[in-house]
């Protein structure tokens, strides 16, 4: 490790994947008691991606990294580390960071899986900004990628509205002379609304049984009211505080990328923190809420509108279950 510099980090790559296939609106009609008008009026969304059966959480996150890997026209085994931010694994272990690993031939990284639901990916920021600036890692991979459809109830009108399938991935590097990189990050958790958002069983405290399969305790359980207020309130106070501490306000910014979990929460957050609406990406439309990938695909879609470009303020706000919280205030250096 060089101790005479001062290391900063900075994102220098970043490749996105959702499967093929798309569940809307008109096919949930068909499904459930609901209706597209109710849903869009709700949360926002029209259609969400669905991974074929054959596919697991694994393999979206492979392509969302040979994707980066590509843009960025370095090989896997440059990488120092790999990151998977997901709640939905291929399986309980071994992680999927040790299967991605495998399948991109990266054989000089090391990692592991990151488990903080929604606010997954502005974790693995934080903590890839964290390796770079010790000055231990060059390359770290940080990858958002989740199957929810294999947690989610479809007889269930309240969850099974609201979750797709996809991934993304950043390429966290150090800086070059005179670019900024990572500012500032600002992460909370709050155990007290475990119950509000929650997978039940599957775990030590309720192993699979006959009983916890019949009464559907395997898919996602959630208290939307309760949820919706608390990440309404935490996304805009994190947003607000981590500007404030660095001398910013929201008209110095160039886009709020949230995580996509509802409109509303979101139009919500914002318009608290008084931030214009051309500044905040929204694109849950068209990919609902697919937790670990929500970040990295509302990035490369505000890159593609013109949102981000080089040298902008960038801020990352999610809430999760748990509940956990993740704000990241970055300066875009691509």
């Amino acid at each position: 490790m060089d101790k005479a510099r001062s290391f900063k980090a900075k994102i220098t790559a970043l490749g996105c994947y959702t499967p093929p296939g798309v569940l809307t609106n008109q096919d949930l009609e068909k499904m459930v008691d609901t209706s597209d008008e109710w849903i869009m009026q709700r949360v926002g969304i029209r259609e969400r991606h669905i991974a074929e059966p054959d596919i697991a959480t694994s393999d979206m996150a492979v392509e969302a990294a040979k994707i980066a890997l590509a843009q960025r026209g370095i090989e896997a085994r440059e990488l120092d580390a790999i990151i998977v931010c997901t709640v939905t694994p291929d399986m309980l272990f071994p992680s999927t960071a040790c299967l991605v690993q495998n399948r991109l031939g990266a054989k000089g990284a090391w990692g592991f899986d990151l488990v903080a639901a929604c606010s997954g990916f502005v974790y693995g920021l934080t903590t890839a900004a964290h390796l770079i600036s010790c000055g231990s890692h060059k390359k770290v991979l940080v990858i958002g990628a989740d199957t929810m459809s294999r947690i989610i109830d479809y007889t269930d009108r309240a969850t099974c509205v609201l979750f797709g399938d996809g991934a993304g991935a950043m390429l966290v590097e150090p800086t070059e002379d005179g670019e900024i990189g990572f500012i500032d990050f600002l992460n909370e958790i709050d155990g007290s609304g475990g119950d509000a958002l929650k997978q039940p069983a599957g775990g030590s405290r309720m192993p699979a049984t006959i009983e916890s399969v019949e009464n559907r305790l395997h898919y996602v359980k959630q208290d939307g009211a309760q949820v919706f207020k608390y990440a309404v309130r935490k996304m805009y106070e994190t947003s607000r505080d981590l500007l404030q501490r660095n001398n910013l306000t929201a008209a110095d910014i160039a886009a709020l990328i949230p995580h996509q979990a509802n409109r509303r929460i979101i139009t919500g957050a914002a318009e608290r923190l008084g931030i214009s609406c051309d500044k905040v990406m929204i694109n849950i439309d068209r990919y609902g809420n697919t937790t670990g990938g929500t970040i990295p695909l509302a990035t490369r879609d505000a890159i593609q509108c013109g949102m981000i470009k080089k040298g902008d303020l960038v801020v990352f706000a999610a809430v999760g279950a748990g509940y956990t919280v993740g704000t990241n205030l970055w300066r875009w250096e691509v």
